[in-house]
């Protein structure tokens, strides 16, 4: 009996009732996790023999190795936990929790005079974040404008450390920064400044305007102008900015959400419009691919939206509507902790904001649908240079980099002709002593070769090609770790450059093919070798830069990693630590005056 047909008969064992079911993939892990209002019918359906699935279900069944359920006593239960575990879980096969790279947050320091910035990721840093936001281009914008309005320093002064060391800058001049360089700043009013910023960025523009004119109102009521005068500033400025944005009507100004969706031979879009406040504020798309189920991925995708955003609006317009649509609503509902109603617009404004989304998800679909086949070209044309019977899906990339001792290696991975930043991997050579690049490169393909037989998370998946930075030397030597191993059948090549350092060609066994005539494949065949290169020479710097700080700060008495961390921090630079008197280094953040004491005489003898 085959694994679908044992899966097949264990669910058809289960009881029609309503539930969550988890389907795991041979190495243990949740790669997909849904709800269904009758366990049985729902999970027998992706295994019952002739069962004709979308290109997506079918990548999924065929990775299940079991699966599990809980049983709810509603559909409602169900819609619940399955949001919850999600969220838990991050289940790979989940549509819109399969890539958190669009994510972008505000982040407020922790520091004395804290600075609010744009940032792509969420670090343990001990800062505040807020999000996360979907378009990193228009919260940069946003952080921007709150910067401007509440003249906040945009420098890369740190205070109060840097306070009075020299003039204000430009921005102070034309009124942009509030010159807290020149201490006269207090740290309550910077925090104030800062609070009104957050205010502006998590709540818009109405909210701030409203607790400005209070505020202003009050100042001048106590006879405090020049506090009322900046206040009228700010609003001002918010004012100018708000004026510029596109404004729709949307009934009475509260926040909403317009979901549209469309389809192509191959994929599905959804665009969401973001009004807040009564404006078009931010836009969302996403491309779930391998599916053209539009009606299944719109019910997925707006149950799952909100599972990893703080910023639910109270009203949801939708292009239709779907089967769990009213358990949907109910859930957000009770998630918001206020009314959220979800709603398919016929007619009106409504109708055309609608319609708006739709015209960006086949704008979408149009581009990403160029973009693919400019992709699958290239790829098409590689294959033919090479001699593969295939377009190579997935592409494993591998340089050396070499400082005195320090021997690194980088790993980059193409799929379908883009870059998988997540399948990256970064390597320190272990056992080759001098620089042998040859030897360093079997080291690395041995590793990653042995990760694979061991089903390692992140190493499971064999490359359809691989590509060394390197001419014949380098593919023979690999070719004889190879050689025998789980990857004797994948294709390798070297990539080798000219005298001036561009990419020449590709060199196999059989000798050097040259690409610079076949325009795509020479295109994605530079693209490759300059991002390994890249990356390679990024870890060894890093490498390198960690090694001059033990080499330099941690041979001094006293000075441990967490001192050397903080030091440079706050310094910046090992210069800059090397010319700082006594009581400077004295005044660092985690330093003694041993300590201090010490340092200071490292580098005055």
């Amino acid at each position: 009996m085959s694994r679908i047909e044992e899966l097949y008969k264990s669910a058809q064992q289960l009881p029609q009732s309503p539930g969550v079911y988890k389907m795991f993939n041979s190495s243990g892990e949740i790669i997909y996790i849904g709800k269904a209002k009758r366990l049985k019918n729902r999970v027998s359906s992706y295994f019952k023999p002739g069962a004709v699935h979308q290109p997506k279900v079918e990548k999924m069944v065929s990775h299940v190795h079991h699966f599990d359920v809980i049983v709810v006593n509603s559909e409602f239960e169900a819609l619940v936990l399955e949001c919850s575990l999600i969220k838990q879980n991050m289940p790979k096969y989940n549509i819109l929790l399969k890539d958190d790279k669009g994510f972008c947050y505000i982040r407020v320091s922790n520091e004395d005079y804290p600075r609010i910035t744009a940032e792509l990721q969420k670090y343990d840093d001990g800062a505040r974040y807020f999000g996360p936001y979907m378009s990193s281009f228009g919260l940069k914008q946003m952080v921007e404008t709150a910067t401007v309005a509440f003249m906040l320093p945009t420098c890369k002064k740190s205070f109060p450390r840097d306070f009075g060391k020299t003039r204000p800058c430009l921005n102070a001049h034309i009124g942009r920064c509030m010159a807290v360089c020149t201490g006269r700043i207090s740290r309550e009013e910077y925090a104030r400044s800062v609070e009104r910023a957050i205010h502006l960025l998590t709540h818009g523009t109405d909210s701030i305007l409203e607790v400005l004119r209070d505020e202003m109102l009050a100042a001048s009521d106590a006879l405090e102008f020049e506090k009322a005068a900046k206040l009228r500033d700010s609003i001002s400025s918010i004012e100018r900015m708000a004026a510029g944005q596109k404004v729709i009507k949307t009934g009475a100004g509260k926040d909403m959400d317009v979901f549209a969706f469309a389809a192509n031979e191959r994929s599905v879009c959804a665009a969401i419009l973001k009004y807040r406040s009564g404006r078009l504020t931010d836009k969302d798309e996403k491309v779930i691919y391998d599916t053209t189920d539009i009606p299944h991925a719109r019910e997925e995708f707006i149950t799952h939206y909100y599972i990893e955003r703080e910023d639910l609006p109270v009203r949801i317009l939708v292009d239709a509507g779907f089967e769990s649509m009213e358990l949907v609503e109910k859930y957000l509902t009770e998630v918001r902790g206020r009314n959220v109603s979800l709603q398919v617009p016929q007619r009106g404004d409504g109708r055309a904001l609608v319609e708006m989304a739709y015209k960006n998800a086949s704008d979408r679909l149009r581009r990403d649908s160029s973009r693919k086949t400019r992709g699958e070209a290239a790829l098409g044309e590689l294959a033919n240079l090479l001699g593969m019977e295939q377009p190579p899906e997935r592409i494993e990339a591998y340089d050396i980099s070499n400082y005195g001792e320090e021997k690194v290696a980088g790993m980059t991975v193409f799929v379908k002709g883009a870059p998988r930043r997540s399948d990256y991997r970064r390597y320190r050579i272990k056992t080759v002593q001098g620089v042998d690049d040859y030897a360093s490169m079997a080291e690395v393909l041995t590793r990653r070769i042995a990760r694979y037989d061991q089903g390692s998370p992140g190493f499971s998946q064999k490359p359809d090609l691989i590509l060394l930075d390197g001419g014949r030397g380098h593919v023979n030597a690999i070719a004889q770790v190879i050689k025998g191993s789980s990857f004797e059948d994948v294709p390798l090549f070297g990539m080798v450059k000219d005298d001036k350092h561009r990419t020449r060609g590709i060199v196999g066994e059989g000798g050097e093919i040259q690409v610079s005539m076949h325009r795509s494949a020479f295109s994605l065949v530079t693209s490759i070798q300059d991002e390994t290169h890249r990356f390679a020479i990024e870890y060894q710097r890093r490498s390198h830069s960690k090694g001059a700080l033990r080499s330099s700060l941690l041979d001094i008495d006293g000075i441990g990693e967490a001192r050397a961390k903080a030091l440079l921090s706050h310094f910046k630079t090992i210069k800059a630590i090397s010319a700082a008197s006594e009581e400077q280094l004295r005044e660092a953040p985690g330093m003694s005056a041993s300590a201090a004491r010490a340092v200071y005489r490292h580098y005055h003898p």
